[in-house]
């Protein structure tokens, strides 16, 4: 029984088609429900109507036209060696031996415990892996999995499902270094090989974390150098089980970092590229929005004790293949090998840059540490309260494993410092314990330029330590100085202490080189917001939720400068829309209070003041001065000192707050935190 769209037969460029026998009918609902769902064209016939030569037309120009052709394999298919499906098979396989993009055309999913070997189906579907979906219950891999592979097909296929995360994504920790052992040298050597690769092919063609959970800081877009500028979009996980996502993100990390180490060429931070993660774009569109010449996509695909990468080199203006590879490793490969692939990645960087060997880099001491710090990234990655407590544990085994794992100690001082930030622990435990593991991470490298990142954020949020601050800052970016998320972290410290200028300038920066970082654009709102340059405010703001719909503040944020501007409606409709509760709550008593609604706004600050009071005191401080009660701001300010608010340090470039600016009492506090008047 074949698969057919409800709408009337027409050309169906991009679209899935989906080939299931009627007895598993119900199993392939479901899963054209969750492919439609993320957005996906499915053409799937439920008529009971079949033969003759209007369907073989039909059908035939359905497969022609389709992207991709899912044949749903059970017992039931097996135990019929006859029917329609199996003629929709055939036909398949026939288009399959046509194209040239074979393997991305077919993808055969099993329903059941009907084993690949042995099954009665077309030779062609034994050329692809399959996928198992028991009962026809989807997973967001498959459904991420499935989008990728539209990626690239002539015609407009819909976008798959969008991963959508609480918080704007965190600090890119420092790249895995050579490894020392057999098991451990089959990753690096993939990463080496494809980097190596990469570069070779290029010659002959010319992160601060989200500030954390409040955070409403500054910076401008700008274009990343088109003549050598490149993006390593996230790789594909296309293993069995899709379980190594984690994997996958970690290779084209270090692919990134590796490739920012050329000098001349502008690599996109991983914040912008891995917003196109699970997202069925063209990729000339993503080369425009990233402002880059070239990108490189990949995938992982992990079965038994063997990996298969493949990667390729994109042009992105004409989506023509520059160069294109793939590696299977097993395990134990020699260091022999891995010594001839960083050899010949040292010999592309000498033609290129004049460079004479690849910086060495600290290593694992096993795979399994190596393992548990991917996963452990990938976890601090969602930088919510599970996400960051996972994290920390991750990092934790791998100190248990090695001590001396210098991106292991990194990796638990940024998840102990954003849970501290965040609220998610107790403030001063969690700022004591990021600054220990941060101190240990350097007295394993004095150089390990996330420790001082971390050591930066303790001194700005928690000390309020400004010297301190900048100088950890500084030295962290002299360190890895193209580095956005370091930049970036440089760029708000100027702008906490009012060097408008210089925090500008460095934010742009910053956003050349990770363009959909959606917490620089809504750095850059805020410097635009507190300086008066309302228009340009709003336009970065509406950025920031336009990248991250989901960001903390982001919504409330675009609707205090609406409010600035009096529009009032449209700010009330962004605030309704903001997450979490207490930022709601702060936009709605500030709306409502504009709008003449005393009553409704008295409410949310009740609200506001009942249920965060403890952790948000300068929100509420912000309601006051907003509401012109000038003696109430104050006394919620001094509040927020007593609490050591992390979001304090932001009280210099907090425009909410011009109705105290030329109340002495204001300057009387900007000097107590020893911030310039």
């Amino acid at each position: 029984m074949g698969a057919e769209s409800a709408e009337p037969a027409s050309t169906p460029s991009g679209a899935v088609f989906l080939s299931y026998a009627s007895q598993d009918a119900e199993a392939a609902q479901k899963i054209c429900d969750a492919l439609r769902s993320a957005g996906i064209d499915v053409w799937f016939d439920q008529s009971e109507l079949r033969g003759g030569d209007a369907w073989d037309r039909k059908i035939r120009d359905q497969i022609r036209h389709c992207a991709l052709f899912i044949p749903v394999i059970s017992a039931q298919s097996q135990a019929r060696l006859e029917g329609y499906f199996r003629r929709e098979w055939k036909i398949a396989v026939e288009r399959k031996r046509d194209i040239a993009d074979e393997l991305a055309f077919l993808l055969p999913v099993v329903i059941d415990e009907t084993p690949e070997r042995g099954a009665s189906v077309p030779e062609g579907f034994h050329e692809v892996q399959w996928t198992r979906l028991p009962g026809g219950t989807t997973s967001q891999e498959f459904i991420q999995h499935v989008s990728r592979l539209l990626i690239g097909h002539t015609g407009s296929p819909k976008p798959a499902v969008q991963t959508r995360q609480p918080r704007p994504p965190p600090v890119t920790l420092p790249p895995v270094a050579e490894f020392k052992s057999a098991s451990s040298t089959r990753v690096w050597l993939l990463m080496l090989a494809i980097a190596t690769a990469l570069i070779v092919g290029y010659i002959g063609v010319d992160r601060y974390v989200l500030h954390k959970r409040n955070q409403r800081s500054i910076a401008s877009s700008t274009t990343a150098s088109a003549g050598k500028s490149i993006a390593v979009l996230p790789f594909v996980d296309m293993s069995e089980k899709h379980d190594q996502e984690y994997f996958a993100d970690g290779m084209a990390e270090e692919v990134i970092d590796l490739l920012a180490n050329i000098p001349g060429l502008t690599v996109i931070g991983r914040t912008s590229s891995f917003q196109f993660k699970a997202k069925n774009q063209d990729l000339r569109t993503i080369g425009q929005e990233l402002g880059v010449t070239y990108i490189v996509e990949g995938s992982v695909r992990r079965s038994g004790d063997r990996m298969r990468v493949t990667a390729q080199l994109i042009n992105a203006a004409d989506r023509s293949h520059l160069w294109s590879d793939t590696y299977e490793v097993p395990v134990g490969d020699t260091f022999k090998v891995q010594d001839q692939i960083a050899s010949s990645l040292a010999r592309a960087l000498q033609v290129m840059t004049g460079a004479d060997s690849i910086e060495a880099r600290p290593s694992f001491k096993s795979a399994e540490a190596y393992d548990l710090f991917l996963r452990g990234r990938h976890a601090n990655d969602r930088q919510d309260k599970e996400g960051l407590e996972s994290a920390a544990a991750y990092a934790q085994q791998v100190l248990e494993l090695d001590p001396t794992s210098v991106f292991a100690a990194e990796l638990l001082a940024d998840a102990q410092e954003s849970s501290a930030e965040y609220g998610f622990i107790e403030p001063r435990e969690g700022f004591e314990r990021a600054r220990s593991s941060a101190q240990h991470a350097l007295s394993l490298d004095p150089n390990a330029p996330y420790a001082y990142y971390t050591l930066s954020g303790i001194h700005l949020a928690y000390d309020w330590d400004w010297a301190a601050a900048e100088r950890d800052a500084k030295q962290a970016l002299s360190l890895k100085p193209r580095d956005p998320t370091l930049i970036g972290n440089l760029a708000r410290i100027d702008a906490t202490l009012g060097r408008w200028d210089e925090s500008t300038r460095l934010f742009e920066t910053a956003i050349s080189l990770d363009p959909l970082s959606s917490w620089l654009h809504a750095a850059f709102a805020n410097v635009w917001f507190v300086t008066g340059q309302l228009r340009e405010a709003e336009a970065e703001s509406r950025k920031t939720v336009q990248i991250s719909p989901t960001y903390a503040s982001g919504h409330l944020s675009l609707g205090q400068v609406l409010l600035a501007e009096g529009k009032f409606d449209a700010a009330l409709a962004e605030v309704e829309q903001e997450q979490p509760e207490w930022n709601r709550n702060v936009g709605l008593a500030m709306t409502y209070h504009s709008m003449g609604r005393r009553a409704e706004s008295d409410a949310a600050l009740a609200q506001l003041r009942q249920k965060d009071a403890q952790d948000d005191a300068s929100g509420v401080a912000e309601v006051y001065a907003w509401r012109g009660e000038l003696d109430q701001a104050f006394t919620w300010l001094e509040r927020a000192y007593q609490q050591k608010d992390s979001g304090l340090f932001l009280v210099k470039q907090d425009a909410t707050l011009k109705s105290l600016w030329g109340d002495p009492r204001y300057k009387a506090f900007l000097r107590k935190m020893n911030l310039p008047e």
